[in-house]
């Protein structure tokens, strides 16, 4: 008997610990929205449409681009150390499908979450991984941006398994930095949400909810 209440503590513990490493990034509420980085792409011609709404399993963000294209930014310190993992739950209504998204014409993703590590001086400095909803690619398909090698383009989900459904995926953010940028990152300085379609012209809509950073 003594046995067993030593294992269910041991394992209560273990629980605890493994589940008390988490980071969250995003609230999804209005006041947070007025308060994020907006950052529109240059030569867009219009904004994307971002709104925060709520369902049973809580607050979530909704991106609406239609020939535009602008992210969300927030600077915050996450510790690769302690939390590699970035979590996002995510879905996307409408896709853009049939577009080259390896090309600078057809640059575009429904849904983008940018890890952001500060390298020098300016903004165009910075390296990034670019987690994606891809409406054309496979999951697991990555390369760089048609427009820097200094961001990577790395499919976590894509519409041709999962249209219009809530997914939860999940990347080691730390080895992807050692394996795309060749980077020992300890330390992440920020992260990024953005819907465009400024390269199709086309219209999209997408949701994020729950992005968070654990230990596992």
């Amino acid at each position: 008997m003594l046995k067993i209440f030593y294992f269910i503590i041991s394992s209560l513990i273990f629980f605890v610990s493994v589940h008390a490493e988490t980071k969250k990034v995003f609230e999804f509420t209005e006041k947070e929205l007025t308060e994020l980085e907006v950052r529109k792409v240059r030569g867009a011609d219009n904004k994307t449409e971002y709104s925060v709404g709520s369902n049973e399993n809580g607050n979530f963000l909704r991106a609406i681009a239609d020939n535009a294209a602008s992210g969300l930014g927030k600077e915050m310190k996450i510790d690769l150390n302690k939390t590699p993992f970035i979590n996002i739950t995510w879905k996307v209504e409408m896709d853009l499908k049939g577009i080259k998204e390896n090309t600078k014409k057809g640059h575009d993703y429904a849904a983008r979450v940018f890890a952001i590590k500060k390298t020098g001086a300016t903004p165009l400095s910075n390296r990034a991984i670019n987690y994606v909803f891809s409406s054309n690619n496979d999951v697991g398909d990555n390369r760089p941006s048609p427009y820097t090698k200094k961001s990577i383009d790395n499919v976590l989900a894509s519409t041709k398994d999962n249209l219009n459904e809530w997914i939860t995926v999940k990347a080691n953010v730390k080895e992807d930095f050692k394996r795309f940028h060749n980077l020992d990152v300890n330390e992440l300085d920020g992260l990024a949400i953005m819907a465009d379609t400024d390269n199709s012209k086309m219209k999209s809509i997408a949701y994020f909810q729950n992005i968070y950073f654990s230990a596992q």
